[in-house]
């Protein structure tokens, strides 16, 4: 039997973000509206408020119940929220105030837990946890680097907390026993599990069942975004919540049901005794769901909720790539779904809809319609704290800029209030920051955006840390503390600049090339020539103590297993990374690193690579992405440019047989070993005989260039480009030559989804023209034939000036 929709409880005017139900009969819910509710079931399955509690005009966001005593006869209400106070309510009260007021935490009260014996446990982003009995703080549990987003007690006085520095702590009293590393992300929930342990619920979108030992029994994958909550059903299966719209129920270590919310997040679930599961959502609902028919909802309530499901937007980012004209219709919804959340897009006219294969029904589920718009994407963190945006401010050159976080649902003056505040800034700002978080933040819909790459070290839709947003991200509004630079959002729906008259042809940014630009006083002077552009790209940016940690817990897991011990690194490798990551921390900090990299350290790269399994050669391919970059004269010497790119092609799986590896694991090393390359080819590089470059275009001119996914085909873009600067100042072989123009020809012809990877690609082409004329090195008729075919579709096919510019450009050349 499924779970159906019972009830939907309305009277919340924001978020609900916390829900409890201790009793089959009543339910407590917490919002952002900064009001608590307890419901009192009214009938066989309906709830009524029986009480709402207000302490003040902030958020709710932690709620849980404290069993009766003499005093309390219906038991108490906890409540905790960003006033960093928790307050104990009596149910049934006709107070108004709480009975408790404890005092003690210093931030966003964000996690609660009770205990029969009246214990309350609390979790905040003040990074601690505190152990409350009989309402007087008893113990403080302190270590963890960042907020504690959620708290469980355990036996005795053990407890488990988890924190947005990715570890879970088992704590006795006030002492740490152990430290869990498994995550990839912010640990959002945790729940105890009958004869096994416990389980974890992340940001990295997964699920994780462990013992209290700290091994890894198995991880549930499903969610395709943050996981908010866990609970248990007293059959034992697993009930999870999350950003992707649902509500899952686990069972014997798979997604048996999901059930999709009409909302961006289902923020909370909480089980009841007799096995009915509730939800607090985003758009401000608390619903209950039942497993037993007699309390199922009416057949018109039922069908109002699909419906309402069904017409919420989602963006295609959301969904995957979506070629309109690829899409079956209709009738492909009579074929049965393969596995239980199977997603399938179809045409309805002009209309492409998502539907999701219900295996307990049996039938397709529509989630929705396919569109192009996006929302604010996912939440981010921001010194352990979740919000909407986190914009990068620029002050002052050469200085770091500053985060300005920004959740859509507060108050943009309270925000830019406490921008300045923290960062000792004249509030004579004040109006200019507000009217830059308006501009910015303005027409956010239902739904999550991302980039399709996402960071196998944070989970995050791209890399967090020492990097900073790309330049096209750049606000129009101009920054009020210097004039010149923008105001760059982390957010990427942020609107694009608007193209500098003198710009980098990549990114439309006016800092691209040095010196001052030409006059603006003649707006309809005509935009200077791009070809040729001598100026490489690079894949740089790195979280290196994210790979760093990642490298060494891959490390120890191979390390712990008598099977694979002897693949772990060996104590002189482990010296030459060290020696690695400090030399390149410096180097992306902008200090003068030192000692420099040798030889050794590419040797020990190459032997990590040689022996270590698909799944968990990432952190080193990244690893050696970075070497690539910044120590390109160690990679270009002699004898290891051949040793290097073999260790880079067999670890990544990037063959001649013209295929591409298809697990998750395994594209993420192909595109880190494409940005490898695209690394490898700079201003300074020279081919020498050109066998090493042969071999590595060759293998991409096999590959299918439909197969490789959209961050992929940008960074095999940027390769292309990169390859023919050098050719602007090196003779480039005939064959060499040909098999470079082929590959460009290629995407020319293929690529219809992403202006960006032509356009990178157009200007390669570019260069390989002009630098055959400027060195009397004409290319075949033929050549030039294909040449004229690929280029003249694309100002049609790519709506955007700077192609169109380009592409005009090269047919003049040619």
């Amino acid at each position: 039997m499924s779970f159906k929709l019972s009830a939907t409880l309305l009277s919340h005017s924001a978020d609900v973000k916390a829900v409890a139900s201790p009793t089959n009969d009543l339910i407590l819910s917490a919002s952002r509206d900064a009001t608590t509710i307890s419901w009192i079931k009214s009938d066989s399955r309906s709830f009524s408020p029986a009480a709402t509690f207000r302490a003040g005009s902030r958020y709710v966001n932690s709620v849980a119940y404290l069993p009766p005593t003499p005093e309390a006869p219906h038991g108490y209400a906890v409540t905790g929220g960003q006033d960093a106070i928790i307050n104990v309510w009596i149910l049934g009260s006709s107070s108004s105030e709480p009975s408790y007021t404890l005092v003690g935490h210093a931030d966003n009260v964000c996690a609660l837990y009770t205990k029969p014996d009246g214990t309350i446990v609390s979790g905040s982003w003040d990074k601690t946890a505190k152990v409350w009995k009989n309402f007087s703080q008893a113990s403080d549990l302190v270590g963890h680097a960042q907020s504690v987003w959620t708290v469980l007690a355990a036996e005795g006085d053990e407890y488990l907390t988890g924190s947005a520095d990715k570890t879970i702590k088992l704590w006795r009293q006030n002492k740490c026993l152990r430290t869990y590393h498994g995550h990839k992300d912010a640990v959002r929930s945790l729940a105890l599990l009958t004869d096994i342990g416990f389980a974890s619920a992340s940001n990295d979108s997964e699920i994780i069942i462990w013992t209290f030992e700290g091994d890894v029994v198995h991880s549930l994958s499903a969610h395709t975004s943050f996981v908010y909550s866990l609970a248990l059903l007293p059959s034992g299966d697993i009930v999870s919540g999350g950003e992707d719209r649902s509500l899952r129920i686990w069972r014997d270590g798979e997604c048996s049901q999901t059930i999709v919310h009409p909302a961006i997040s289902v923020w909370s679930v909480s089980v009841m005794p007799n096995g009915d599961i509730v939800t607090g959502a985003s758009d401000g609902s608390v619903r209950v769901f039942s497993e037993v028919e007699e309390r199922w909802a009416p057949a018109d309530e039922l069908k109002a909720f699909d419906d309402q499901v069904a017409s919420q937007a989602l963006p295609s980012q959301q969904i995957g790539d979506v070629k309109k004209s690829d899409l079956p219709g209709l009738d492909a919804l009579f074929v049965p779904g393969h596995k239980p959340d199977e997603v399938k897009m179809v045409r309805n006219g002009a209309l492409v809809e998502a539907h999701q294969w219900d295996s307990a029904s049996g039938k397709w589920q529509k989630i929705g319609e396919v569109v192009d718009a996006v929302g604010p994407g996912r939440k981010q963190l921001h010194e352990g704290k979740e919000y909407d945006y986190v914009f990068d401010v620029d002050i002052q050159d050469g200085v770091p800029p500053l985060k300005l976080p920004y959740n859509v649902t507060e108050n943009p003056y309270a925000a830019a209030q406490r921008f300045l505040e923290s960062n000792e800034l004249p509030m004579s700002y004040l109006d200019q920051v507000v009217q830059f978080i308006e501009k910015n933040t303005a027409g956010v819909n239902i739904g999550t955006g991302g980039d399709e790459y996402v960071d196998p070290y944070t989970g995050a839709s791209r890399y967090r840390g020492s990097g900073t947003s790309a330049p096209a991200a750049a606000s129009a509004y101009s920054d009020p503390f210097t004039g010149a630079s923008r105001y760059i959002s982390s957010n990427p729906t942020t609107p694009s600049a608007p193209a500098a008259t003198y710009s980098d042809p990549f990114t439309g940014s006016a800092r691209y090339v040095a010196g001052a630009p030409p006059s603006t006083s003649k707006p309809s002077a005509p935009q200077p020539s791009v070809i040729p552009v001598s100026k490489t790209l690079s894949f740089r940016q790195a979280n290196v103590s994210a790979m760093q940690g990642k490298l060494y817990q891959f490390d120890q897991a191979l390390r712990s297993e008598i099977s694979t011990s002897a693949l772990a690194m060996y104590p002189d490798e482990v010296g030459q990374l060290e020696e690695a990551f400090t030399f390149l921390s410096q180097s992306i900090a902008g200090m003068a690193p030192s000692p420099p990299l040798t030889h050794s350290h590419i040797e020990t790269v190459v032997n990590i690579l040689d022996r270590w399994p698909a799944s968990q050669r990432f952190p080193v391919l990244d690893l050696a992405r970075l070497i690539s970059g910044f120590c390109s004269e160690l990679v270009d010497s002699a004898g290891y440019r051949t040793i290097f790119f073999d260790a880079l092609i067999k670890a990544s799986e990037l063959t001649q047989d013209g295929t591409l590896p298809s697990s998750k694991a395994k594209e993420t090393n192909v595109l880190l070993a494409l940005r490898t390359i695209a690394n490898a080819f700079q201003e300074k590089t020279t081919l020498g005989d050109g066998a090493w470059a042969k071999k590595i275009l060759s293998i991409l001119g096999e590959a299918p260039y439909p197969a490789f996914t959209k961050a992929q085909r940008l960074a095999l873009s940027t390769v292309l480009f990169n390859f023919s600067c050098i050719a602007l100042h090196e003779r480039v072989e005939a064959s060499l030559r040909a098999l470079h123009l082929r590959i460009i020809d290629q995407v020319l012809r293929t690529e219809r989804g992403d202006a960006e990877v032509v356009y990178r690609a157009l200007v390669g082409l570019g260069n390989v023209l002009y630098a055959a004329k400027n060195q009397e090195y004409p290319l075949e008729a033929a050549q030039l034939s294909e040449v004229r075919d690929s280029v003249a579709p694309l100002p049609s096919a790519f709506p955007d000036g700077r192609i169109n510019g380009v592409a005009g450009e090269v047919l003049a050349l040619i």
